[in-house]
């Protein structure tokens, strides 16, 4: 019985510190949207990657290296206060598929308008987030 109960305890306390590893692994950062049309693209020119994608600052583009690399982004809360409680609770992933570049990014990731939906009411425009590969 104490070895099961030890061995239960030695689970829960790895599934603890992975949960605190994946936590401080998020990069904080601020997300945008943009709309269709979604193509063509930076990363694959003509090729139609769907919905779930995002367009990468110079915080994340890397000379194209950010290229059809997956993230995970979830909403942390407002930039301003016209939409004082914009998340929704979820996360998303997204694919980079595109390049947002200065001066007209105005967030760490420019996410498409349905994946931005999906974490934050649209209406804030712009909201801070977590992001990690």
């Amino acid at each position: 019985m104490a070895k099961v109960n030890s061995a239960i305890m030695m689970m829960m306390m790895m599934v603890m510190i992975m949960a605190i590893a994946m936590v401080a692994s998020a990069v904080p950062g601020t997300a945008t949207f943009y709309t269709p049309p979604y193509v063509p693209s930076s990363c694959n020119e003509f090729q139609n990657d769907g919905v779930m994608i995002a367009a990468a600052s110079d915080a994340i583009w890397n000379n194209r290296a950010a290229c059809n690399t997956n993230y995970r982004v979830r909403c942390t809360g407002p930039t301003n206060a016209g939409v004082p409680q914009p998340c929704r609770g979820d996360s998303v992933v997204v694919k980079v598929v595109d390049y947002c570049p200065p001066p007209g990014c105005q967030g760490t990731i420019d996410l498409s308008q349905e994946a931005f939906a999906q974490i934050a009411d649209p209406d804030a425009g712009k909201i801070n987030i977590e992001y990690e590969q």
